[in-house]
């Protein structure tokens, strides 16, 4: 699950890049052509959801989530080490949650799709849809990959960085 992780997380940068060169287009057009488009915000928006949806795995494989490092050094790496277990447990139970809420409208908008209702009018909410089930997935897998290296004791180095 690792290596699936970082491919998935490092092929995210190339959407970025693609968020970028579709923004610049939109400047030129605007300002240099005044010839606005229609399709820049959205597909903007798309790339970097999509980006940051699917990178969640390779985020966790890091284990570089925003967290509160001083409780690190105040409990020392003992007790840290059990509270990175329940904080992996409660993520697991969290987004299983979520991706059971999420599963049926995922599922219901691959027969029926949604369109944005903007001027683009872009699949936009089918997409979301189907791929914040797929990006949760991602993470539970993830999740347990990195369970499984705390109970085998070959997590390497967690301290500062989180």
């Amino acid at each position: 699950m690792d290596r699936i992780s970082v491919f998935i997380g490092q092929a995210c940068s190339a959407l970025l890049f693609a968020c970028i060169v579709a923004s610049a287009a939109e400047v030129v057009m605007r300002y240099g052509f005044d010839m606005p488009t229609v399709w820049s915000t959205e597909l903007a928006m798309t790339l970097c959801a999509t980006a940051w949806v699917l990178s969640v795995g390779f985020v966790t494989q890091r284990n570089r989530h925003i967290s509160i490092t001083m409780l690190e050094l105040v409990v020392g790496p003992k007790v840290w080490r059990i509270f990175r277990l329940i904080q992996m447990m409660i993520a697991f139970g969290a987004v299983l949650v979520l991706t059971m809420a999420l599963w049926k409208p995922a599922i219901k908008v691959l027969g029926r799709t949604e369109y944005s209702g903007t001027a683009f009018n872009s699949i936009q909410p089918t997409i979301f849809k189907v791929l914040i089930v797929i990006g949760c997935i991602l993470y539970l897998a993830q999740l347990v990959a990195n369970i499984i290296r705390w109970v085998q004791r070959t997590e390497g180095d967690l301290s500062g960085g989180h």
